[in-house]
């Protein structure tokens, strides 16, 4: 499994995601969130929408949030990807399943969702008032670059209906 690398301060600090990661811990509270794997083609190229959350953290990330009060999971997955990627332009391919593991702070255990959604929007300007998110396009052939591991298996597992989706 890679290291991932989180600078700080001008400092590295290599953040090591192994087996703990994805044990529960009794007692921390589940927190239930939502996402999406967000793909668009461009000349014959399948890309997958990638956040970045902040400079302090590592790597590019699905984007993911917790579930409001009164929203759907469907619901709660558009929103995130609106705030975090600045993505409106969202068509429903299907559902991905859930995926589980610590929380990047290990203080509760997150359960999140996942969809597959097209978008023909190469644009977004992310809402999101409290991290200053940026948005990437990653070629699906680069997915392994992605931050936490059960997001590179998710889109492994995936692939082929994200070509056959992508291939519009």
């Amino acid at each position: 499994m890679s290291t991932p690398i989180r600078r700080h301060e001008g400092k590295v600090d290599q953040i090591v995601i192994d087996e703990s990661w994805y044990q529960p811990q009794p007692g921390l509270t589940t927190s239930i969130s939502a996402g999406g794997v967000v793909i668009r083609q461009q000349n014959e190229q399948i890309y997958i929408a990638v956040v970045q959350e902040s400079p302090n953290r590592p790597g590019y990330v699905l984007p993911k949030g917790r579930i409001e009060p009164g929203e759907t999971i469907e619901q709660a997955a558009r929103r995130e990807i609106e705030e975090e990627a600045g993505l409106r332009d969202l068509h429903k391919v299907a559902e991905l399943g859930s995926k589980e593991r610590l929380s990047y702070s290990k203080t509760m255990w997150k359960k999140t969702y996942y969809f597959l959604f097209t978008t023909q929007q190469i644009e977004g300007n992310p809402t999101d008032p409290h991290k200053p998110y940026q948005l990437f396009w990653l070629p699906l052939d680069e997915f392994q670059n992605l931050f936490w591991p059960e997001q590179r298996e998710l889109i492994a597992a995936s692939q082929d209906l994200i070509r056959q989706s992508g291939r519009v």
